[in-house]
């Protein structure tokens, strides 16, 4: 696994980062958030759905409930949360394991509680609090030969690198 570290020193970087995520995802690909509660998962989940062309009129809300919600867009975008699930177990039985290989983009809240099962190809990402108050640190862990090329221009353009 790869790592590469995204400072995200404002809010609209942090929405940049999520849109333009959202604009090189593919079908299959699974992106798993993790972080403390308020590091920005949500928030981050609405500014991808943005970048997958989910339609504003579909407010991306925080799955914690309901375990999963569906959006439509340039592709079907799953979001779960796993919040309120213990293990892995948890979410075989309330079938969310099958999402992980359906053809469209799969976000997934505190996916930490069921890494074990979660497929090798996928982007994780750890937001951190950073200095500043409106900040974030970006920490994404991915197998190069999937990801690299996609990461390293999500970088550039977070950055505002050509």
């Amino acid at each position: 696994m790869k790592t590469i570290i995204i400072h995200l020193e404002t809010i609209r970087k942090t929405e940049t980062f999520g849109i333009f995520l959202g604009s090189i995802a593919r079908k299959g690909d699974i992106i798993c958030l993790d972080g403390d509660l308020g590091a920005g998962k949500t928030t981050l989940t609405q500014a991808i759905a943005q970048g997958l062309e989910v339609k504003p009129e579909y407010y991306v809300s925080s799955p914690s409930f309901a375990l999963l919600h569906e959006y439509t867009g340039r592709e079907k975008l799953y979001h779960m949360d796993f919040y309120r699930l213990h293990n892995s177990d948890d979410v075989i039985n309330a079938g969310l394991e099958e999402y992980f290989y359906l053809p469209g983009v799969s976000v997934i809240e505190w996916s930490c509680r069921a890494v074990d099962i979660l497929p090798d190809m996928r982007l994780s990402i750890t937001l951190e609090q950073s200095k500043s108050q409106t900040g974030r640190v970006a920490v994404c862990r991915y197998i190069e030969k999937y990801w690299h090329e996609r990461i390293e221009k999500l970088s550039a353009k977070v950055s505002g690198k050509k």
